[in-house]
């Protein structure tokens, strides 16, 4: 079974070192594959205890209804809760997490990162984790030459905690061309994830 947005091929699993996993999804339409890689995540490694939380734009693609269900879990949205908590979100994120891996990365969610905005949980928590973090972009065409984001990746690749997967060229729905550039396989963002945590 290929992945419905990019096509590519399941691959069997090398081993997880990462036991408790937070998978971020952010306003990308690569986000729609999320349900295909949470039902290979949960076969693949079903050992590892998976959170995942939801942009808000994420949800323009994906939701958290459709998800919870593959997940066996409610999956979160990334804004401050309405209702007084006794706990932090993004406190109990920061902490909780052994790896974090956003997948797809959008341009915005990238700036915001690299600008160093602590404007939702999730943000705020990625600031304040020394987990390692695995970004997985996904850009519209341009968006990978763009000196902005090149501003942008050059400040996250200054963190060592945090590591950026190259994006790969794929096709855009908008301009029925093959010049948008998709994330990588999230078998990959894993990996990555694992020599990050081991570097």
């Amino acid at each position: 079974m290929a992945d419905p947005v990019t096509g590519a091929a399941p691959r069997t699993a090398p081993p997880l070192a990462t036991r408790r996993l937070l998978l971020v999804g952010t306003g990308s339409l690569g986000v729609a594959s999320l349900p295909f890689w949470l039902n290979w995540l949960r076969l693949e490694h079903p050992d590892v205890d998976t959170k995942v939380v939801l942009t808000r734009t994420a949800e323009r693609f994906v939701s958290r209804v459709t998800l919870s269900p593959i997940l066996g879990k409610p999956v979160l949205q990334d804004a401050w809760p309405q209702e007084p908590e006794t706990t932090a979100l993004h406190v109990d994120l920061a902490q909780w997490a052994e790896g974090v891996v956003v997948y797809p990365a959008s341009f915005h969610f990238i700036a915001r990162l690299a600008l160093g905005l602590a404007d939702t949980p999730v943000m705020l928590a990625l600031h304040c984790t020394r987990s390692p973090i695995v970004l997985a972009p996904a850009l519209p065409p341009g968006g990978a030459e763009s000196p902005a984001y090149l501003r942008h990746l050059n400040a996250l690749e200054r963190r060592p905690n945090i590591a950026v997967l190259p994006p790969q060229s794929g096709y855009s729905v908008t301009t029925g061309r093959m010049d948008a550039s998709t994330a990588a396989p999230l078998p990959d963002a894993l990996a990555a994830l694992d020599r990050l945590a081991s570097g």
